[in-house]
């Protein structure tokens, strides 16, 4: 990866942790909810997303402000969010740092 789109998927990510999971005080991205971030040659991005659980109360707001976000970083030209639900979110997918946060050890 070249190093523009390593900064940019840098500042992609940093745009990530600015989104919260209503039902849990952490962001998306140290949830493990982010399964994946592709950034075209155009800045075009397309991240792979899923929720805690199909029934989470936000499974309509929560894509498009992830792609508000994503799309407010400089640079980026577009984002297109595709919520997956296969693997499942369980939660090993929590960073260290949300196993902290959450007081799980």
């Amino acid at each position: 990866m070249s190093v523009e789109r390593e900064s940019l998927r840098q500042q992609i990510e940093e745009a990530l942790r600015m989104v919260y999971d209503p039902e849990i005080p952490v962001n998306i991205h140290e949830l493990g909810l982010i399964y994946g971030i592709e950034i075209d040659q155009d800045a075009a991005v397309r991240i792979q997303m899923t929720l805690t659980s199909p029934s989470c109360p936000v499974a309509e707001s929560l894509p498009g402000e992830v792609k508000m976000r994503v799309e407010a970083v400089e640079g980026v030209s577009s984002a297109e969010v595709e919520l997956v639900w296969d693997p499942p979110w369980t939660p090993d997918k929590l960073s260290e740092a949300a196993r902290l946060q959450l007081g799980l050890f």
